[in-house]
């Protein structure tokens, strides 16, 4: 038998491109002392064989059949609205996160409550009894979930053989190792070998698979970039453990539109859907206050309101602060230009604090709006009444620019009870207003606004 031949390649941990020696610098991503060393089966070069060009044949596109398999629908409806409708058989996703931000209460809270298929969950970070517990607190069983704890990817399979399940989940794919390397768990050959090794299962059965990822302190996913582009969908869970709420985003999606998001709220039973986020995004507070404007953006195919929050004060030290969170610190400083430049107000002395409230990252621009008004109530202290809300781009001349998908705008405020929206003049050519019981106020430059809001 001949013995195993090995070679010692070094791998760049973020983008995984190798190179036969140690450099400082990765030549191919350009980052520092991110190369770090691995032993590869050395296989012989071969050359391609003209035999194997005979093998295949070029089909023409209208000639290709399509099979038109149903997705999986899961139990979560903002799941299948991120993923673009359902889980696509022999699917490959990963699901990126903090530790602790509820990654794994999500896909086992959804695998608990199907039933037509057998499921097997190979968990390499927890015991069986930590996932039993887990189950116990969301209150839910399940006799087709079969749980193996294991970190080896051969035997996985043997599992997988076993089972036959009709979907597999990995939690995580940091913490399996294939025997044919030598490299640890974790390691950029043993994710990018593992990874492969699932795709090809999952490509051949039909099988959807589930791969749970952590994330690196800079909020990447771990591991080279080479594992993003194996897999079919990147989900993003993120929130803050600080608060009940958590946001699950696509970064990548081949089967659906990478706009989408879904909104959860963390509970002692676990994950409850917010179909609602106004819920979350606004506050229902009787008084109004100033320096708070509701605005309407658009996710994807979903419009919510938002509360955006400012605060203008005297600069205490000289140079004035401009703090945000949540919106683009470059296009608030631009609207702050716009402000003095086009409309008079003086703001270069004045300190001005920006917040999304929630939490939530928008880069919407027909939030501009909102966020003017936001400034202007605080810088006056008069509030903007909370039954206004308001969807509008700003331009660099104080013009207040169309924005896109304006009925399903319109049609949400007037959903949550809304009782006016100002919009951009111009803008409702086309929109059916029928059963709209708001008021429609159009505006085509900012100090047109602010006389409609203030005067």
């Amino acid at each position: 038998m001949a013995k195993t031949k090995y070679k010692t390649v070094w791998v760049c941990s973020s983008c995984g491109d190798s190179s036969p020696r140690w450099v400082g610098k990765c030549p191919s991503c350009g980052e520092w002392n991110t190369m770090v060393e691995e032993k590869v089966v050395a296989s012989p070069s071969r050359t391609p064989s003209p035999v194997s060009a005979r093998d295949s044949k070029a089909v023409a596109l209208n000639d290709i059949t399509t099979s038109d398999t149903p997705r999986i629908k899961l139990p979560s409806g903002e799941l299948n609205r991120v993923l673009g409708g359902g889980l696509v058989p022999g699917a490959l996703v990963l699901i990126g996160g903090e530790p602790g931000i509820g990654k794994s209460t999500l896909v086992l809270q959804n695998l608990l409550s199907i039933k037509s298929k057998d499921i097997l969950y190979a968990s390499g970070e927890e015991s069986a009894t930590q996932l039993k517990l887990r189950a116990d607190r969301i209150g839910r069983g399940s006799d087709n979930l079969y749980i193996v704890c294991e970190t080896s990817l051969e035997k996985i399979f043997e599992h997988i053989e076993n089972i036959k399940p009709g979907i597999v989940v990995v939690d995580s794919i940091q913490t399996i190792a294939s025997d044919i390397l030598e490299s640890s768990a974790g390691s950029v050959s043993q994710v990018r070998e593992c990874a492969a090794q699932l795709l090809k299962y999952a490509k051949e059965s039909g099988v959807p698979v589930l791969l749970i990822g952590h994330i690196t302190k800079e909020g990447s996913l771990a591991g080279p970039k080479v594992l993003e582009h194996i897999v079919d969908a990147v989900l993003q869970f993120e929130g803050d453990n600080q608060y009940m709420y958590r946001i699950l985003r696509a970064i990548k999606n081949r089967f659906g539109s990478t706009s989408e998001i879904g909104i959860y709220e963390m509970g002692q039973k676990g994950l409850r859907e917010v179909l609602n986020p106004a819920e979350l995004l606004v506050s229902v507070a009787d008084e109004n206050l100033s320096g708070v404007c509701i605005g309407v953006t658009v996710k994807g195919a979903r419009p919510f309101l938002i509360e955006v929050q400012a605060l203008v004060s005297t600069a205490a030290y000289g140079t004035p602060q401009r703090s945000v969170t949540g919106f683009d610190a470059k296009r608030m400083n631009m609207l702050l230009a716009v402000l003095e430049k086009r409309v008079g107000f003086k703001l270069a002395a004045k300190d001005v604090f920006l917040n999304i409230a929630g939490g939530i990252k928008v880069s919407d621009p027909a939030l501009d709006l909102p966020v003017v008004c936001a400034i202007l109530s605080s810088n006056f202290d008069t509030p903007v009444p909370h039954s206004v809300c308001m969807a509008g781009e700003v331009g660099l001349s104080g013009e207040i620019r169309p924005v896109a998908r304006l009925e399903q705008r319109v049609a949400e405020a007037n959903k949550l009870g809304m009782e006016r929206i100002i919009v951009p003049r111009g803008n409702l050519k086309g929109v059916d207003l029928t059963g709209m019981n708001i008021k429609i106020s159009e505006v085509s430059r900012v100090d047109e606004a602010f006389r409609l809001l203030f005067s």
